[in-house]
């Protein structure tokens, strides 16, 4: 029978196959404005200003949304019992202690960042805190420890970063168009005409989508990754039900957090922003599962 564990290798497949699609949406984005303006050098570019921003992503990404969000650094004699349960979780996973923050903000909601488990950071809000109990508390703990284990905040950064490329290439092709720069492919006539003018118009067609589609290979893997840190989280606790019963508590407020913001929104265990009313076309743009899901796939129910 088909068990939350039994997801985990699944989600990964699914993971990287989303992140192959990302590189081929960049490379054929890259081709046909390379196309269009008879210059190889942005396709080469656009590969290389990927790898450049993926680069400076690694080193910077973890103080960047740190101080986004306002988090402050905590340790043992400000607060023991966070500082422990982290440590023992940490210890349990195998994974060394990682930097532990405190977001002053009354909505709960915790997140973990860093470029590796040794150079990692896990923030919980004030909120969090204070609605949790104890057995709770280890569920997201746990759940954000599995992200640091994953390696999913690394894959979380490049792959906002492949977005924004695929947005700045998008628009300036956009824009150079509606100004004529560029453009010198098939236009003095001839038998190629045709071929040519099938090839921009489904070129133009997908530099339009290009930042859709790429939006939504995004989100998808943010999704993914949140059940596969769910599934991690429960083996370390051997209690699902916390995690659960944490993830419906967190539901329950509808109020935004303070330091709410698009860019980091795909980082936290919940939507910082609150829920929403949910459709079929909402569910393609969302930046998590639905928590009725996850407590279904922690739960059964």
């Amino acid at each position: 029978m088909t068990t939350l564990y039994t997801h985990q290798d699944s989600n990964i497949r699914k993971t990287w196959l989303l992140m192959t699609l990302f590189f081929g949406v960049i490379v054929a984005l890259g081709w046909f404005l390379s196309y269009y303006y008879n210059s190889p050098f942005i396709l080469y570019f656009a590969v290389l200003f990927s790898i450049l921003m993926n680069f400076g992503s690694y080193w910077y990404s973890d103080k960047i949304v740190l101080r986004i969000t306002r988090a402050r650094l905590v340790s043992s004699g400000d607060n023991p019992t966070l500082i422990n349960l982290v440590e023992n979780l940490a210890i349990t996973a195998g994974l060394p202690m990682p930097r532990v923050y405190i977001i002053d903000d009354p909505v709960p909601n915790a997140f973990a960042t860093g470029r590796n488990k040794e150079h990692a950071a896990i923030a919980v809000t004030s909120g969090l805190l204070t609605a949790l109990n104890r057995t709770e508390l280890e569920g997201v703990i746990a759940h954000e420890l599995s992200h640091i284990g994953n390696r999913d905040i690394l894959l979380s950064t490049i792959v906002v970063t492949l977005v924004g490329l695929i947005a700045i290439l998008a628009d300036f092709f956009l824009r150079s168009h509606i100004w004529g720069w560029g453009g010198s492919r098939n236009r003095g006539g001839g038998s190629g005409d045709r071929a040519g003018a099938i090839i921009m118009i489904v070129g133009v067609i997908f530099v339009i989508l290009s930042p859709i589609i790429s939006t939504i290979i995004q989100l998808a893997i943010s999704r993914k990754r949140e059940f596969l840190a769910d599934a991690s989280g429960a083996l370390l606790t051997r209690y699902p039900e916390g995690l659960a019963s944490a993830l419906q508590k967190i539901s329950q407020y509808n109020q935004p957090m303070k330091t709410a913001s698009n860019a980091t929104a795909h980082l936290f265990i919940a939507n910082p922003f609150g829920p929403k009313v949910i459709s079929r076309i909402s569910k393609l743009f969302m930046t998590h599962p639905p928590v009725k899901d996850r407590i279904k796939a922690l739960v059964g129910n």
